[in-house]
């Protein structure tokens, strides 16, 4: 049978019927592929924008507030001299040999927390036994300061905002005990190295990060008449050491002669040359940080 001809009024409709049809079909696919591919909003938060992710992929909140410090009761212990109160968190980065560029110099008394909006445990004076605290800064978080604990091992305290200034720090001492080296950097540059005496067995000279807590003269004429630079670390096992020496910190001191230097031999101080220590006291001002590691794998680094 022939295909019957269409009129050219039925040509002119069935073009316009199928154009619209084609020009439908595309704007329907534009629309849902807008759809797949834009972002969502969060949920309850109608209309927000979507912060941009850090590099690690992590979405920040710009909203996110810092968590409210919880009244400290007066009757909390300060720090002193003496073994810091227990229950503070442990440093989780303690043998890291990354220089600590800056520090807390606190202006009031004021209360150190075991994490950001936790728990007051203790006070923080702006002297200790009359020295000037100056304590490295281990960690930041939503507002909150982590500082290495003076008079503890390997421990961090929280500090909620206010009460102190930052302090710079250049200056870093690290100290290797397997082959009885301390290394005195700047900016991460080896400046000087000494061989040293560390403590003996079951007096280990501590591992981990701490910091020069103050100077102090010589006591005895041991101590070859030059200034002590008292460390807030302390021995590990307070027991171990001698009776006169309990409640002491470790120290980086002289002695009357060289004969040990490169041997187990100390309390679990860091001994060097008079010449050295002296160098120390005219170059690396209290409350730069001092890591004691087995051994260096690599130098420290700034970066």
């Amino acid at each position: 049978m022939p295909i019957a001809r269409m009129s050219p009024y039925r040509r002119r409709v069935g073009w316009l019927v199928a154009t619209v049809t084609v020009v439908a079909l595309l704007i329907t696919a534009l629309l849902v592929g807008k759809a797949l591919t834009a972002p969502s909003t969060p949920a309850g938060r109608l209309g927000a924008a979507v912060p941009d992710p850090t590099p690690g992929g992590i979405v920040q909140d710009p909203d996110e507030s810092v968590p409210p410090a919880a009244p400290a009761p007066a009757g909390l212990p300060v720090v002193d001299y003496d073994p810091a109160p227990r229950g503070f968190p442990a440093d989780p980065a303690t043998m890291d040999t990354t220089p600590l560029t800056e520090a807390v110099h606190p202006t009031q008394r004021i209360a150190a927390y075991d994490a950001p909006g936790g728990r007051p445990l203790a006070y923080l004076d702006p002297t200790i036994n009359g020295v000037e605290l100056t304590t490295p800064i281990a960690e930041r978080r939503v507002g909150w300061t982590a500082v290495l604990l003076p008079s503890a091992n390997r421990q961090l305290a929280w500090l909620p905002p206010g009460g102190f200034d930052t302090v710079a720090l250049r200056d870093q001492i690290v100290v290797e005990r397997k082959v009885h080296r301390l290394t005195w950097y700047r900016a991460g540059k080896a400046m000087r190295s000494w061989e040293v005496s560390l403590g003996e067995p079951g007096q280990d000279t501590p591992l981990g990060r701490t910091f020069v807590l103050g100077r102090t003269p010589p006591p005895e004429e041991v101590y070859g008449g030059v200034d002590i630079y008292a460390l807030g670390s302390v021995p590990d096992d307070p027991e171990a050491v001698p009776a006169g020496l309990r409640g002491a910190h470790i120290g980086v001191h002289t002695w009357y002669n060289d004969d040990d230097l490169g041997e187990n031999t100390t309390n679990g101080c860091i001994r060097l040359t008079r010449s050295g220590q002296r160098e120390l006291l005219a170059e690396v001002r209290p409350g730069s940080s001092v890591v004691v590691v087995d051994r260096l794998a690599t130098p420290p680094s700034t970066a």
